[in-house]
C-alpha cells in the first residue's frame, strides 16, 4: 500500500500540515497521521527525540520511528476541541476481542481548522456507507444463555458504543414476550435500529413485535434489528457480523450497513408470526427443544441430544409439500454466484416510503386452506430431519444452509432421509463445518418459496428461530427483504458458499 510522505524539515513541534493531497497530517516534525487505503498509518519519532545526537551534537543517530497502523475499520470518532486531536478506536485485545483507546495530540489554535479537515476525511474514509452516530434501542435479555448478557453488554459493547457517539437507550427485557411489547409500541422515527442483548430468541421476539404494527411493513424497513451474542444460540450475530464476541459485534454493530433480508410468515391454526432464521422437525428440533433440561451444557446440549436420539429413534413421519423454485445442486450453486456478483441491495434509511404499510397478502394462504396443486409432494413417511433456513448459520462453526443469501426472496431447505445408516449421519456432522455437507448424495437441497409439513405423530418438537410452536400442522412462505439488519457487508452472510 502507497503513502503520501514528504521530507522531514526543521520546524517547531507545534507546527501541522496538510501533505500529498490532504493524506498527511504533520504533528511538528514527530508525528505523521497518513490516510492509505484501509488504514491510518502513525509513524511517532517523539520517544526518540532527545536522544537522536551523540552527546557532542555533530553526529545524528539512525532515527528509530514507531510506526502504528490502525485499520480504518476500527476507526471510531475524531474530536477536536482545546485538548487537542483526539482519534478513537478499537483496538486489538486478546485473540476474538477489541478495546477501545485512544490517540491524543496537541495543537494550537490557529491549526484548529486544517486538523478539523483532515479529521472529517478520516471519518469519511472510517465510515464509508455506514450511517454515523446511529440511535440505538438496548434490549437486554438477563436470562438469556448463562445469565451474563447484562454484564456482557456493559463491559463490552458499551464503551464501543459511547466511543463512537452512539445515542443509547437502554432497557432490560422483563419476561417472555417483553421484546415484542416494546417493539409494538416503538417509535420507529426515534432510532435507527433495536440491538438485542442476548441469543436469537430476541431478535424473533423483535421482528414479531414490529410485524404487530398498524404499519407493519414501514417498520420492518425503516427500523433495523442487530444482535449482540450473548446467549446459547448466536446464529444473527455470525450471520450478520461473523463473530461471537460481544466487542467485535459492538463494533460490526456501529459501522453495519443497513441491509434489507427476507422474513418468513409462519402460519399455524389461524394465527401468523414471522421468522427470521429457520424451521426444523425431525431430529434437529428434537435435540434442541428436547434439551431444555441440560441448557447449563451451553451448545454442548445440541450435540449430546443429537447423539442420543440417533442412536434410539432417526424417523418422524410427516406429510409434506414445497414451492420448489430450484431443486438442483449445481442450479442453487448457480444461484448463489450470480447473487455474489450482484450489486447490494440498498435500504435506504427512509425505507417505506408510498409502499403498503401493513404486512404482506399471504400469497398461498394459510395452512387451513387447500393444498396449492402446482407445490410438490414430498415422500415424508421415512423423514428423519428436516431443516429450512433464511441465514446460513445456525450455529458457531454451523453452516448448515452455505447457499442461503440474505435477499433473494428464497428460502433453502434440506432433507434426510431417517434411513440413512447411523455412520452416514454422524459423517453428516462432520461434513458441516468442513463444507462437505451440501454435496453429499444423501442431503437433499431445494430452494423453495413456500412449504407446508403435518406431523403425523401426536407429540413431538417443532423449532421456528429455536423457539418451541404447537406440534401441528404449519406453513410458511417468505417475503423478499420484509425486513431490515445491519450488516458486516451490506451484501451476503458471513458464511462460505457452496463449493464449486
Amino acid at each position: 500500500m502507497a503513502f503520501n510522505s514528504s521530507p522531514c524539515t526543521e520546524q517547531s513541534d507545534s507546527h501541522l500540515r496538510l501533505l500529498g493531497h490532504d493524506s498527511t497530517l504533520m504533528v511538528g516534525q514527530s508525528v505523521s497521521l497518513t490516510l492509505g487505503g484501509d488504514s491510518l498509518l502513525v509513524v511517532d519519532e517523539r520517544a526518540m527525540r532527545k536522544s537522536d545526537r551523540t552527546c557532542c551534537g555533530l553526529l545524528p543517530k539512525p532515527t528509530n520511528k514507531v510506526t502504528h497502523s490502525i485499520s480504518l475499520y476500527n476507526v471510531l470518532d475524531t474530536k477536536v476541541s482545546t485538548a487537542g486531536l483526539t482519534i478513537t478506536y478499537a483496538e486489538p485485545a486478546g485473540k476474538n476481542d477489541v478495546s477501545v483507546t485512544a490517540l491524543q495530540y496537541p495543537i494550537a489554535d490557529e491549526e484548529k481548522a486544517t486538523v478539523e479537515t483532515w479529521s472529517k476525511k478520516l471519518l469519511s474514509l472510517a465510515y464509508g456507507n455506514a450511517q454515523r452516530y446511529k440511535r440505538f434501542k438496548v434490549l437486554i435479555n438477563p436470562f438469556g444463555g448463562k445469565g451474563t448478557a447484562a454484564r456482557l453488554y456493559r463491559t463490552y459493547a458499551e464503551p464501543v458504543f459511547d466511543a463512537a457517539q452512539c445515542q443509547l437507550d437502554v432497557q432490560e427485557t422483563t419476561h417472555g414476550g417483553h421484546a415484542t411489547e416494546i417493539a409494538e409500541q416503538i417509535d420507529i422515527d426515534a432510532y435507527d435500529a433495536i440491538v438485542c442483548c442476548s441469543g436469537d430468541g430476541l431478535p424473533y421476539e423483535v421482528f414479531n413485535g414490529l410485524a404487530k404494527k398498524p404499519n407493519a411493513r414501514e417498520a420492518l424497513a425503516k427500523l433495523a434489528v442487530a444482535m449482540l451474542p450473548c446467549g446459547s444460540g448466536n446464529a444473527m450475530a455470525w450471520n450478520l457480523c461473523g463473530t461471537g464476541s460481544v466487542s467485535v459485534a459492538a463494533l460490526t454493530i456501529v459501522k453495519g450497513l443497513r441491509m434489507p433480508m427476507d422474513l418468513m410468515s409462519v402460519t399455524q391454526g389461524g394465527s401468523r408470526t414471522l421468522s427470521f432464521l429457520s424451521q426444523s422437525f425431525g431430529i434437529i428440533a428434537d435435540s434442541d427443544l428436547g434439551t431444555d433440561n441440560i441448557r447449563w451444557m451451553g451448545a454442548h446440549r445440541f450435540t449430546y441430544g443429537f447423539l442420543m436420539r440417533l442412536m434410539h429413534k432417526a424417523i418422524y413421519p410427516c406429510d409434506l409439500a414445497i414451492k420448489v423454485a430450484i431443486d438442483d445442486k449445481t442450479a442453487i450453486k448457480n444461484h448463489y454466484d450470480t447473487y455474489v456478483n450482484s450489486p447490494p441491495p440498498v435500504r435506504p434509511t427512509d425505507a417505506g416510503g408510498e409502499e403498503p404499510k401493513s404486512l404482506p397478502e399471504l400469497e398461498y394462504g394459510t395452512v387451513l386452506d387447500p393444498l396449492p396443486e402446482d407445490w410438490t409432494v414430498i415422500p415424508g413417511e421415512t423423514i428423519g430431519n428436516f431443516f429450512a433456513g433464511n441465514m446460513a448459520i445456525v450455529s458457531k462453526d454451523t453452516n448448515f444452509f452455505p447457499a442461503s443469501v440474505p435477499n433473494d426472496g428464497l428460502m433453502d431447505i434440506v432433507t434426510v432421509d431417517g434411513t440413512t445408516s447411523r455412520a452416514k449421519i454422524l459423517k453428516m456432522m462432520s461434513a458441516v463445518p468442513e463444507g462437505a455437507f451440501f454435496d453429499m448424495p444423501e442431503v437433499d437441497i431445494r430452494k423453495a418459496l413456500a412449504f407446508r409439513l403435518t406431523p403425523r405423530e401426536k407429540e413431538g418438537f417443532i423449532s421456528v428461530d429455536g423457539e418451541k410452536i404447537p406440534f401441528e400442522a404449519f406453513q410458511v412462505e417468505i417475503h423478499k427483504g420484509l425486513g431490515t439488519v445491519l450488516s458486516k457487508s451490506g451484501h451476503l452472510y458471513e458464511a462460505q458458499g457452496p463449493r464449486p
